[in-house]
């Protein structure tokens, strides 16, 4: 498939009382598009979250990235020096589980709100925390297909504290991918098994791809950038998108 013409937008999604920046892009031409809410990792909706935002976009989705630290930091954005990690899992920490599921359905709400985004067609990725937040963003109803990419903490707890997030799997109602290296130094090998044993156990729509590579492997700005890793997981991204968003 040609990659699309795409215009991109910085735009003000409302959460209730809250406005939630987000970033913006959508294909140039006849919709209506799927959507596609973009979740990032602990940096903020950064360039690397901008260009993932605008590659999803030239395959034919209307996409959205949130800043889920609106709360915490509004327009927070760094780069991936061990001063930014810590920042960045500071306000990581301030997070709440239903707070962040608030502002994916808010990204979804607005999607529909386009006259270029089908009404009934959304998807959902992130990456690192973004990971976690997706397997939470799963169990939304509007969610028909998810691509976790290596969320650490799903089989060991949830945001803002209470029982792990791996929990509330038998509630996801699309499709799942997740996506791990076997060399991650923050999500031991068994969390994954754990985490596919339960997707098996509720017959949840599912694949789990396992890389030999290291976190963040999808990131082409980070020193644990895995191109071969990164190229097959996002052709596995394409085909769940295509799959379960445009033919679904």
């Amino acid at each position: 498939m040609t990659e699309l013409e795409i215009r991109t937008a910085r735009v003000k999604v409302s959460g209730g009382d809250l406005e939630i920046s987000s970033y913006l892009a959508e294909p140039i031409g006849d919709g209506p598009f799927p959507g596609v809410v973009v979740i990032q990792e602990i940096f903020g909706v950064n360039a690397h979250i901008r260009d993932v935002t605008e590659r999803i976009a030239k395959e034919g989705y209307v996409a959205i990235a949130p800043a889920i630290y609106q709360r915490q930091a509004p327009d927070f954005e760094v780069g991936y020096a061990e001063e930014d990690i810590v920042t960045g899992r500071k306000y990581k920490e301030q997070t709440k589980a239903s707070e962040l599921l608030s502002d994916v359905q808010s990204a979804v709400d607005y999607l529909k709100g386009l006259s270029s985004v089908k009404d009934d067609s959304f998807g959902c990725i992130g990456f690192c925390f973004g990971g976690h937040v997706t397997y939470l963003a799963a169990t939304l109803p509007d969610i028909k297909a998810a691509a976790s990419f290596y969320g650490g903490g799903i089989a060991t707890g949830t945001p803002g504290g209470g029982p792990a997030t791996i929990n509330l799997t038998p509630k996801i109602t699309g499709t799942i991918y997740c996506f791990f290296g076997t060399e991650d130094s923050l999500i031991p090998n068994e969390q994954p098994e754990e985490i596919e044993a339960q997707l098996k156990k509720y017959n949840i729509k599912h694949r789990v791809f396992r890389y030999p590579a290291d976190h963040g492997f999808f990131c082409d700005r980070r020193g644990s950038y895995n191109a071969e890793a990164a190229a097959d997981s996002w052709t596995r991204v394409k085909e769940l998108f295509n799959k379960e968003l445009k033919a679904g």
